[in-house]
């Protein structure tokens, strides 16, 4: 009996024949470079200040993502509906100094969401989260207007560096 489960670069084989044994075979991702993981490990996170509005229908990650903004330094103000976003965004544009939403959302999408925000205020950078990449491309939330684009699940690193990122290109325009 053979049976093998695999991955992209990693599977796990196993190989059984009744009264000569079984044998296991484990193949794990190649790790490209050590010392690009212990840079990343040592590296400082970076942090920063200012108030982020925070949008993703699921209660538990916008939950962990304030959470993480605010061990960072930055307020951030959470929400699970976009509709609702919408309206505190319009309420006060000026308040907000980066705004970060998923795109798979009910009522309206992020990548919809982003479009009546940047209609209210052009100069607003947003961060556009999402677990399918083949729904949305860098390519078309630049062209939309969204400045980074994060795939989930996002860890601490991965959103202190885009946070830092654009919120420091806003600061050099």
């Amino acid at each position: 009996m053979k049976l093998s489960w695999s991955g992209p670069r990693n599977g796990i084989n196993v190989s059984s024949q009744p009264e000569s044994g079984t044998s296991f075979t484990v193949l794990l991702p190649e790790v490209v470079s050590e010392a690009a993981v212990v840079k990343e490990v040592l590296s400082p996170i970076p942090q920063g200040q200012g108030r982020i509005l925070v949008i993703d229908d699921e209660k538990m990650l916008i939950e962990l993502h304030q959470e993480m903004l605010a061990s960072l330094g930055y307020e951030a103000v959470a929400q699970t509906s976009s509709l609702e976003a919408l309206k505190i965004f319009q309420a006060q544009p000026d308040k907000f100094d980066l705004v970060i939403t998923d795109q798979t959302m009910p009522h309206m999408t992020g990548m919809q969401l982003s479009q009546e925000i940047i209609r209210i205020r052009p100069d607003i950078p947003i961060i556009l989260c999402t677990g399918y990449s083949e729904k949305v491309s860098e390519e078309k939330i630049k062209g939309m207007g969204i400045n980074e684009l994060l795939m989930k699940p996002i860890n601490l690193r991965h959103l202190a560096e885009a946070v830092r990122k654009v919120l420091d290109r806003e600061d050099r325009q």
